[in-house]
This record gives structure tokens, C-alpha cells and sequence, in this order.
């Protein structure tokens, strides 16, 4: 890394720096540059937990760590088939879902506030995006959009609703069963 390069590149001039060179090493190198020259937002992949503090430390604003990444969206496929990503935000209480609208989904053809009125649908819980079509932007629905078979809905709710929302949708799962294996030096 070569800081004539950075300059070069307009690093003072920056709005945000995005380190994920190939260790972290140089990703602390780039951090600390960059709050050398001022970038307000900086943020860093992490591969070794052990430079956590460092990063903070050296100015990083963001510090994703890939393996708890990779963990987390792996245990969310597998404990979640049905939904197509989530994320969780402050500190796991709340999730934002991204599920399918299948054609023998419950909600399809019916309006965000039909569905909201439902009884059944997970109190607090909100549609908050509206993907007709994958080539379509998303949009903030209101309660007179139609959620229509084959589109995309982004739901935010609570990790103990997760389940009762996917159930309440209608949403099956087709997907191979899981097969637990075991290994008696584990």
C-alpha cells in the first residue's frame, strides 16, 4: 500500500473508505491512514478477532467480522429456509426479514392492511418494503398495495416472531430434509 497512490486516489478529499485488502494487517494500515487524512466514515473487514480493538481503536466506524458474518447467514439458512435474507439490528432485538410471496402464500392478493388487520399477523410487526418483480425497485408499500404472487416483502419484527410470521404467511419450506451427523470423538 502506497500512501502517493491513496492521495493520488483523492483519499483527503473521501466521504468513506471500505478497507478489505488481503489481511488484516493492511486493513489496520488503510484505517489508520485514512483517519490520518480525515475520512469520517471507515469501514473495515475483519478476519482475526483479535484486531477488533485495534480497528476501534486506529478510527474504524464499522468493523464487520467475515466469520461472523459467513456463521450468522448460514445458521439463519438453516434454522429459516424460507426466508430469502435477514438482518438482525441492535443487538439481535429486532430482525428484518426478506420473504417470498408465493402464489399459495396466504398473503398473496391481499392488501398490506388486510394483512395487518389479520389477528393472526405478529403484533408489532411491520411491511415495510414491496418488491413487485426482481427487476423492479423496492418500495415503502401503504395499505393499499396488493401483495401479489411471485413479488418480495420486507417484514421487520421481533426474533421471537420470526416463526409465527413465516407460519402466518403460509410459507413451505421444499427443501431437503436435515440430516444431524455425529462423530464420537466430538
Amino acid at each position: 500500500m502506497s500512501t502517493s497512490v491513496l492521495l493520488e486516489a483523492g483519499i483527503r478529499k473521501a466521504n468513506a473508505v471500505v478497507a478489505t485488502l488481503s489481511s488484516d494487517a493492511l486493513n489496520l494500515a488503510l484505517v489508520t491512514l485514512s483517519k490520518h487524512y480525515g475520512v469520517p466514515q471507515i469501514v473495515v473487514r475483519m478476519s482475526d478477532r483479535d484486531f477488533a480493538e485495534p480497528y476501534r481503536i486506529a478510527g474504524a466506524n464499522h468493523v464487520i467480522g467475515t466469520i461472523d458474518l459467513a456463521v450468522s447467514t448460514m445458521t439463519n439458512a438453516i434454522e429459516y429456509p424460507d426466508v430469502e435474507s435477514m438482518m438482525h439490528f441492535e443487538h439481535g432485538q429486532v430482525e428484518v426479514l426478506k420473504l417470498p410471496v408465493p402464489g399459495n402464500c396466504y398473503v398473496a392478493g391481499r392488501t398490506v392492511a388486510q394483512v395487518a388487520q389479520d389477528s393472526r399477523f405478529p403484533a408489532g410487526s411491520l411491511i415495510i418494503g414491496y418488491q413487485a418483480h426482481p427487476y423492479e425497485d423496492l418500495m415503502i408499500p401503504n395499505g393499499s398495495t396488493v401483495l401479489e404472487a411471485g413479488s418480495t416483502i420486507l417484514v421487520v419484527t421481533k426474533p421471537d416472531l420470526v416463526h409465527q410470521m413465516i407460519n402466518f404467511l403460509g410459507l413451505c419450506s421444499n427443501h431437503p430434509p436435515i440430516v444431524k451427523a455425529s462423530h464420537p470423538d466430538l
